[in-house]
């Protein structure tokens, strides 16, 4: 039932992670601060008929560290990376699901593509062998809100649960309408974020006939290259990114530690271009500006951005020009990164990880480090902390996200006080 007292502080307490950099939250993190590449060739599958083969591919996951083997055979890849992030979550926030307040508990978590393996490998199976060998367990397989509702069984939460899909915007859609949900009253906590696993065949073949994506495989190392004028596209990465947040007050009543607070969200869209984003950045300004707004939050205010920085030369560009309209002449004195030049790029995933980055830079005061930046765009003039993470005072901090569909998303985040 809605409280009639909105709206509500929100805060972190719980973050779960698993990245091409580190499968858990403290390996992720130190993948982060000492510029860690997750990029590689391609092992998933045979990527020698493609003209990329290379991707942040998570490493060494296994499932059956979370579920069982039955469980885990009837979810996808994405859904098994979602729920094991959760319960990282969960349980770094200590927060215990009981049935006295399950129904205060929901789940929210976007995708961009869902169980696109599934399909891919039923396909193949409708193709060769016939209807009747499909799987019954397909459908409910690749749908994108499986990573939400599957997260929802294995925790116990009964709250409001939902799925966010809009491209690379996706998870930190998710996030953004879970505070909202929180400072509504309509929920006392929310697990949140996003997840993605389309490193698959059909995934690169359409973005690659895109040229979306770099073919720099000869060095995949230093393939991701968000701000560099020798980029040449984004590396497609996996994985999930989880926050567990709450109401403040019921945060404090059990105890919780606090990482941050979230202050500020803002989302637009573009209505430009299918892909493309609109050259001005005019949405991703306004993106920017609703969430510093919805945050009581000055500009000049503003000590660090994660950037959605891509290694894409539209986005980079852009999103540089909607920094500097949003922040006047204090967008030179902010640090700003791109942790996707480690990571590569998780499409729905990539907010989730982003937002967990973000938070852990204004809990711990390091700017996580923009890797791969030797010889910057004319065009990207900012400090992109370049090659090292940088130690220093972060209060307020941002989180950026654009989709394709124009879709734009800033989150705000501030140290708790």
């Amino acid at each position: 039932m809605q409280n009639s007292q909105p709206p509500f502080r929100v805060v972190v307490t719980g973050l779960g992670a698993i990245t091409p950099i580190g499968n858990n939250l403290e390996d992720y993190w130190q993948g982060l601060v000492t510029g860690r590449n997750g990029i590689a060739t391609v092992t998933r599958f045979d990527a020698s008929r493609h003209d990329c083969r290379i991707a942040g591919e998570v490493k060494g996951f296994d499932p059956h560290d979370y579920l069982d083997r039955k469980e885990a055979k009837r979810m996808d890849r994405f859904a098994q990376f979602a729920v094991a992030a959760s319960l990282q979550a969960v349980a770094h926030a200590k927060l215990e699901i009981t049935p006295l307040n399950a129904s205060q508990v929901g789940v929210l978590i976007g995708t961009g593509i869902g169980g696109l393996k599934v399909l891919e490998d039923q396909s193949e199976i409708l193709l060769t062998k016939g209807p009747d060998r499909c799987s019954p367990f397909m459908i409910p397989m690749m749908i994108g809100n499986m990573a939400a509702g599957l997260t929802a069984i294995q925790t116990g939460a009964k709250g409001p649960c939902s799925c966010t899909v809009t491209a690379c915007a996706a998870g930190s859609n998710a996030i953004g309408d879970a505070f909202r949900l929180i400072q509504g009253g309509y929920a006392q906590a929310m697990i949140c974020g996003g997840t993605e696993a389309a490193v698959t065949p059909l995934s690169f073949a359409g973005f690659a006939s895109a040229r979306a994506m770099s073919t720099r495989n000869h060095d995949p190392a230093h393939a991701s290259r968000p701000f560099d004028r020798d980029r040449d596209g984004f590396v497609l990465g996996e994985g999930a990114g989880i926050l567990i947040l709450e109401n403040l007050d019921h945060a404090i009543s059990r105890g919780a530690t606090i990482y941050a607070e979230i202050i500020g969200y803002g989302a637009t869209c573009d209505a430009y271009h299918m892909t493309s984003p609109s050259p001005d950045g005019e949405g991703a300004v306004r993106a920017m500006s609703l969430a510093l707004k919805n945050g009581n939050v000055m500009p000049d205010r503003v000590d660090y951005i994660n950037a959605h920085g891509t290694s894409t030369s539209a986005n980079d560009s852009t999103e540089t020009k909607a920094i500097k309209k949003v922040l006047g002449e204090h967008a030179y004195k902010v640090a700003v990164s791109s942790t996707k030049s480690m990571t590569g790029h998780l499409l729905g995933g990539s907010g989730g990880i982003e937002a967990v980055a973000t938070v852990l830079a204004v809990e711990r005061d390091c700017a996580p480090p923009t890797i791969n930046l030797e010889n910057p765009d004319t065009e990207c003039d900012l400090d992109y902390v370049a090659h090292k993470s940088r130690p220093m005072k972060i209060n307020i901090a941002t989180s950026n996200s654009f989709g394709f569909g124009g879709h734009n998303v800033t989150l705000v985040f501030k140290k708790f006080v």
